[in-house]
C-alpha cells in the first residue's frame, strides 16, 4: 500500500482536477455563451497548463530564475481564482434554474392561496348573513304567534282573534326570509366545496414539488440559522470552491513529492549492490593473483575434521622449496 500511495494520490489529483476543469469549463462557457466553442478550448488548454505549471515549480523550484519563478507562480494562482469563478458561476447557474422552478410553484401556490381567501370572505359573509336571518326568522315566527287582537264590543264582552292582513305581512316576510336563507345554505355548499378543492390542489403540488425536496436540506438550514436560501446556497458554493481546485494542485504537487522520494529510494539500492560486486571482483582478483606465475597445484580440502589448512602464502612456499 506504501508504494501504491504516490499513484493513488496522482490518480485522485488528476480525477480532482478534471472534475474542476469540467465544472469550471461550463461555468465560463454560461458566462460566454455567445463564443461557447472557443471558450471551452480555451479554458481546456489553460487547465492543463495550470497542473504542468505547479509540477515544474515544484520539481525545479530551486533552479528557477526569481523571475520566471514570479511569473509562473502568479499565472497559476490567477489561473485557481478563474477556475474557481469559473465552478462558482455554473453552481450558481444550476441554483438558479432550480430556484425559478421553486419560484415558479411558489407563485402557484400563492395564487391557488389567494384564491382560497377570497372564497372563505366569501364564506364567512355568507354564514354571517345566514345568522342575521336565523334570527329575522325567529322573531317573524314569534310574531305570528303572538298575531292577536283583543278588544271589548258594544256588550262589554272582550272578544280575542288575529288579524289577517298582519298574518299576511308577517307571513310574506317569514318565506322571503326561508327562502333566502336556502339560497344562502346551497352557495354555503358550493363555496365550501371551492376551498377544499383549492386544498387539494395546493396539497398535490406541494407533494408533486420535487424541487422542494431538492432544496429539503438547505429549506432546513436557512429556518435554522435565520439566512436566506440565496446566503445559504452561497456560503455552501464558497466552501466547494475552497475545497475543489486548491486541493487539486496542492495533491498533484504532494503526488510528485511522494514520486521523487520514491525515485530516490529505489537508486539507493542499485548503488549498494554495485559497490558489493566491486567489492567481490576486488577480493577475486586479489586471490587469483599468486596462481597466475606458475601452475602450482593447490591442496584440495581434506575430507579429515582435524585437517588445519595452511595460509595460501605458505603453500606457495612450500612448493617453490621442493620446485
Amino acid at each position: 500500500m506504501k508504494r501504491m500511495l504516490p499513484y493513488v494520490m496522482l490518480l485522485s489529483a488528476l480525477s480532482l482536477a478534471a472534475t474542476a476543469a469540467y465544472y469550471s469549463i461550463f461555468g465560463l462557457s454560461k458566462l460566454f455563451s455567445s463564443q461557447a466553442s472557443a471558450v471551452i478550448f480555451m479554458a481546456s488548454i489553460l487547465e492543463a497548463s495550470k497542473l504542468v505549471t505547479a509540477s515544474y515549480l515544484h520539481r525545479h523550484w530551486s533552479s528557477i530564475k526569481w523571475l520566471a519563478k514570479t511569473y509562473l507562480t502568479t499565472a497559476m494562482i490567477i489561473l485557481m481564482a478563474i477556475t474557481s469563478l469559473g465552478i462558482y458561476g455554473f453552481l450558481v447557474s444550476s441554483y438558479q434554474q432550480t430556484a425559478y422552478k421553486m419560484s415558479a410553484v411558489e407563485s402557484e401556490i400563492s395564487v391557488l392561496d389567494l384564491k382560497k381567501q377570497r372564497y372563505e370572505t366569501n364564506l364567512g359573509a355568507i354564514q354571517a348573513e345566514k345568522e342575521s336571518l336565523n334570527i329575522n326568522i325567529s322573531e317573524l315566527t314569534k310574531g305570528l304567534a303572538n298575531n292577536v287582537i283583543s278588544y271589548v264590543d258594544g256588550e262589554g264582552n272582550r272578544i280575542t282573534t288575529t288579524s289577517s292582513a298582519t298574518r299576511k305581512v308577517l307571513q310574506g316576510q317569514l318565506d322571503s326570509q326561508l327562502a333566502r336563507r336556502e339560497k344562502l345554505s346551497d352557495m354555503e355548499i358550493s363555496i365550501a366545496d371551492s376551498v377544499s378543492s383549492i386544498e387539494m390542489q395546493i396539497l398535490n403540488t406541494q407533494l408533486d414539488n420535487e424541487v422542494a425536496a431538492e432544496l429539503g436540506p438547505l429549506t432546513y438550514v436557512s429556518g435554522i440559522t435565520g439566512a436566506s436560501m440565496d446566503m445559504v446556497v452561497n456560503w455552501f458554493i464558497l466552501l466547494f470552491i475552497i475545497v475543489f481546485d486548491p486541493l487539486a494542485v496542492i495533491l498533484l504537487v504532494s503526488a510528485n513529492r511522494l514520486l521523487e522520494t520514491k525515485s530516490n529510494q529505489d537508486s539507493v539500492p542499485v548503488a549498494e549492490d554495485e559497490e558489493d560486486s566491486l567489492t567481490e571482483e576486488c577480493e577475486a582478483k586479489r586471490v587469483e593473483a599468486p596462481t597466475q606465475e606458475s601452475s602450482i597445484p593447490v591442496p584440495e580440502k581434506p575430507k579429515d575434521a582435524s585437517f588445519k589448512p595452511h595460509s595460501l602464502h605458505n603453500v606457495w612456499r612450500s612448493a617453490k622449496r621442493k620446485k
